[in-house]
């Protein structure tokens, strides 16, 4: 008889393409289905009146309702840990979602973040205008590997750090284990945006983070069929030791009932995210999303390989046509981090990253709309290829001065490079430079 297969808390000796495969499954004792079936209910029922004490008490942790609980979504949760290294995963509606819970979980009114600056344009608007008006306050760091600016900025009501492991649009790579290095110095947490490295790249936990975010609407599901963001506790940041205030994780929430951090100890977070700030803001995820996130998850590091090997060629012919000023791209030996880009990721620095057409913002709008291939649309981490002027969409919103000092420049396209042949994104960006 076949030895039947471990729980996924065994899972962990296994490499990694076999864990995004079975990582996180439960068999399905009832009718012996494969595939992790969709649970699309709202709520569950309790076997007795101590059952639902138990259960909203914390002593119980079965299903109570799908807004903080679901049993399709714990697959995905348990599977990303899993690739993650991390103690535990919760997952929400988007990666926005994500940010602003892991981020709110931390912070409040009155108090305040540090970040790198080149981030994500949505994460910066979130920080700047919704952030603001909370009361949480957020400064940027424009060089993360000066120390001292780091220094500079981090104050006593500072509560965490965040940052992304490979910056969008501009793949100017952040060293993890250096930023790491300023957050345990001031003791708070660093919180990583993995979306577009994936842990098939780099594993932010194993650097030093003590948190990590993902938009897993992207590479994570790889198909842009789905919305979902993903939260992972790390498990490494000791809330109890720290000399900030964490209380939502050290204060005990109901009477004569333990805190998080003593009931859950390295999966503090993940539950005080989970029985707290998803339970009473409600970004949950639906199952049927959590189960085409466990979709994509199987084929991750099939899919990572081809996204990495195009983007890289792509890039290095790109540097070389005449029609093109300059390829922000950290695996090109040019890059000035590409010494960083080799030894945190082998020199292939995602499959995201912009160029500078030549002719300012004319040129960009012609080679926009003379694309063929490249779909014209906002979004990363797809099947298919994309192409988007930064400086007309995402930073739109942003003063020149800030879009200047960022590299947005007129001329800059960004490109998310998907799983079509090589050579016939290479023509397609060629007819198009020509149009140019």
């Amino acid at each position: 008889m076949a030895e039947a297969a471990p729980p996924h808390t065994e899972w962990h000796g296994f490499g990694f393409a076999t864990r995004q495969v079975h990582a996180g499954e439960v068999e399905d004792l009832t009718h012996g289905s494969r595939i992790t079936p969709v649970h699309l209910s709202a709520a569950y029922r309790f076997a007795s009146f101590q059952e639902a004490t138990d259960r909203f008490g914390g002593a119980d942790l079965g299903h109570l309702y799908s807004r903080n609980l679901n049993p399709t979504n714990q697959v995905a949760e348990a599977r990303l840990a899993s690739l993650e290294g991390g103690a535990g995963t919760i997952v929400v509606g988007s990666g926005q979602a994500a940010i602003t819970m892991a981020l709110l979980g931390l912070a409040g009114s009155g108090e305040h973040l540090v970040s790198t600056a080149s981030i994500y344009s949505g994460t910066r608007v979130l920080f700047d205008r919704t952030f603001a008006r909370m009361g949480v306050t957020v400064d940027y760091v424009w060089d993360p590997s000066d120390e001292r600016e780091w220094d500079s900025l981090i104050r006593p009501e500072t509560k965490a750090i965040f940052t992304e492991t490979l910056p969008n649009p501009k793949n100017d790579v952040v060293d993890i284990d250096a930023v790491a290095r300023v957050a345990r110095r001031h003791g708070i947490p660093l919180v990583v945006d993995n979306t577009i490295a994936t842990p098939f790249l780099i594993r932010p936990v194993e650097h030093g983070a003590d948190i990590v975010v993902h938009s897993a609407t992207k590479f994570l599901s790889g198909h842009g069929a789905n919305l979902a963001g993903a939260v992972v506790d790390g498990g490494t940041f000791d809330w109890a030791a720290s000399d900030r205030p964490y209380p939502g994780l050290t204060d005990t929430p109901i009477a004569e009932h333990a805190s998080f951090v003593d009931a859950f100890g390295p999966r503090a977070f993940e539950f005080f995210l989970r029985f707290g700030i998803a339970n009473d803001t409600g970004p949950a995820l639906s199952p049927l999303n959590g189960f085409l996130l466990q979709q994509g998850m199987e084929t991750l590091s099939v899919r990572m390989r081809q996204h990495l090997a195009s983007a890289h060629t792509i890039a290095t012919w790109l540097e070389q046509h005449e029609g093109v000023e300059s390829v922000d791209y950290a695996g090109l030996p040019s890059h000035p981090q590409h010494a960083l880009a080799v030894r945190d990721y082998g020199g292939l620095s995602g499959s995201v990253f912009s160029f500078t057409v030549a002719g300012g913002r004319d040129g960009a709008e012609r080679f926009f709309d003379a694309l063929r291939l490249f779909s014209r649309m906002t979004n990363i981490g797809d099947t298919r290829s994309m192409a988007l002027h930064p400086a007309t969409t995402t930073h739109l919103g942003f003063t020149q001065e800030t879009r200047d000092r960022l590299g947005i420049g007129d001329g800059l396209v960004r490109l998310s490079i998907g799983l079509e042949d090589a050579e016939d994104l290479i023509a397609d960006l060629d007819q198009a430079l020509r149009a140019v």
